[in-house]
């Protein structure tokens, strides 16, 4: 399988990325997010593929980034979603914000990708909310575990995050506009869940 390509971006059309790589061109299959990543022609580009072979076809499909295509991995195991479905859904949400969307069973979001509809919306959320945790999903979205220096987040800090979003969606705010709250909130005691909860009210008020 091929795990990436990695080469000179010649030509990008609607859901489709041409990498040159040594000088064979790879046909990359991508979502409107992706694209929108992409960069300017001619330079140098690097996609994480996925390899879907069935006895007609041989395709690639290409990200960005190693979780967006984690995602993608997931959403195919679902009944009624094939990878051109999975890249609908991926191309009107990222992959943090789809967790979101599942952990909070919103159909009507997912439901908004092309030829998805409210059933297939409510399978995509039976399927994998068991296979996503609140917890990786809040370290995914407040930069991964990692500060620009590389060191892990101390447990300590991530867990004080994760209660005061925990707290927000007591009051009533949905998944994701409490964690793009809380993301916001700087200048305060990192380990203080009651600093941090404050911060995040202003932003929602």
């Amino acid at each position: 399988m091929i795990a990436y390509v990695h080469g000179i971006l010649e030509d990008v059309s609607d859901g489709n990325a041409v990498v040159d790589v040594n000088g064979i061109g790879y046909n990359v299959k991508i979502s409107g997010s992706t694209m929108n990543e992409l960069p300017h022609l001619h330079d140098e580009v690097k996609l994480y593929t996925y390899t879907y072979v069935r006895e007609d076809q041989f395709l690639l499909y290409g990200f960005t980034d190693r979780d967006e295509l984690e995602m993608f991995k997931l959403l195919i195991t679902v009944n009624g979603i094939g990878p051109k479905g999975a890249l609908g859904i991926l191309g009107i949400m990222n992959a943090t914000d789809l967790r979101f969307a599942i952990l909070a069973a919103d159909t009507k979001m997912i439901a908004k990708a092309p030829g998805i509809g409210k059933k297939t919306a409510e399978r995509v959320i039976i399927d994998l909310r068991d296979k996503i945790s609140m917890e990786d999903t809040m370290e995914i979205a407040l930069d991964g575990s990692r500060s620009s220096k590389g060191v892990v987040m101390e447990s300590a800090q991530a867990a004080a995050r994760n209660e005061a979003v925990e707290a927000l969606k007591s009051l009533g705010y949905g998944a994701s506009e409490a964690l793009k709250a809380v993301k916001k909130v700087v200048g305060v005691d990192e380990n203080d869940v009651e600093a941090i909860l404050k911060a995040a009210l202003k932003y929602l008020v």
